[in-house]
């Protein structure tokens, strides 16, 4: 069998959704689902300290990328020791882990035996369904990765339906971060709008986009989902700060009427894995829980 390294937790959970946790020898520092893979050697860390604000956090992250650095570190000696036959990475985005650049340049100077390098770039629903069926057949099974691709199609198409005949659709804004403000994009607007919403800021497909406080303000929408990257429901929390301070923010319409959530976004909006069908379910609860009830709320999601 395989002995497998994934450098970011979306493919981790692809890959023992496919029935490979067991040949998994290393992960990356935010890998940590399921719970036991957290006993495996990370590979990578950051180069910048992630505690603090969001603004304090964001600052950290330009200063590397305004010198052309990377952001994280790959431990090459431990890939030296570990020695995997097959790497899943990624290339859709340089903040989020380690760099597709720098995952081939320590291949090159640690592995005796080049490994198969897996990079996945989703940027849609359908690509992260693509990406399943891509590690599967990377790891010789075309067959599981077919088999969990439908799975998570039904699971999505089946809540769509439902959503079509709710009432009305509110409209939404996401916040992926908070401070500066930044919109979620890639899969998530394809997400407000299966599980009966209108989405306001963000595209699908595209990379998620900064706003600006005026924008929120005019829009005035229906419902504030807090997703941060990075971030789960308590540390979103501990950030609200900069965005409840802000000018309006009390005569907003969500907020006036109670319809402010926060989700941990880290484990599950901001993975372009198996829990998006998860993430559906949570936006479907908050849009319209007259109509879904998946138990999400306390764990997924909260009312701020």
């Amino acid at each position: 069998m395989p002995k497998i390294v994934s450098l970011i937790p979306s493919a981790t959970e692809i890959v023992c959704v496919l029935g490979f946790e067991s040949d998994l020898v290393g992960r990356s520092h935010e890998c940590d689902y399921p719970p036991t893979v957290r006993d495996l050697p990370a590979l990578t860390a950051p180069k910048f300290d992630p505690e603090g604000s969001s603004r304090a956090v964001d600052a950290r992250v330009q200063d590397l990328l305004q010198a052309a650095l990377s952001v994280y570190r790959v431990d090459e000696a431990l890939l030296t020791e570990l020695q995997p036959d097959v790497i899943v990475t990624q290339a859709q985005c340089e903040i989020c882990a380690v760099s597709l650049a720098d995952v081939e340049q320590a291949v090159a100077a640690c592995l005796t035996t080049p490994a198969q390098i897996v990079s996945l770039e989703p940027m849609t629903f359908a690509d992260v369904l693509a990406d399943v069926q891509r590690v599967a057949t990377a790891l010789g099974v075309p067959e599981r990765g077919e088999a969990e691709a439908l799975r998570l199609q039904k699971r999505v198409d089946d809540i769509a339906t439902r959503a079509d005949h709710v009432p009305a659709y509110p409209t939404v804004a996401t916040i992926e971060w908070i401070d500066p403000l930044m919109a979620a994009g890639n899969w998530v607007p394809e997400l407000i709008g299966k599980a009966g919403g209108i989405n306001l800021f963000g595209a699908a497909g595209q990379h998620s986009p900064w706003m600006t406080w005026d924008d929120v303000w005019a829009a005035d929408p229906d419902r504030i989902i807090v997703m941060p990257c990075g971030y789960d429901i308590e540390t979103a929390r501990a950030n609200m700060a900069a965005l409840t301070v802000l000018p309006g923010w009390e005569s907003l319409r969500a907020v006036r009427e109670g319809h402010v959530y926060l989700t941990d976004g880290n484990a599950y909006f901001n993975r372009p894995g198996p829990r998006l069908s998860e993430s559906l379910e949570i936006l479907a609860e908050i849009l319209h829980p007259e109509a879904f009830h998946f138990e999400h709320e306390g764990s997924g999601w909260v009312r701020f």
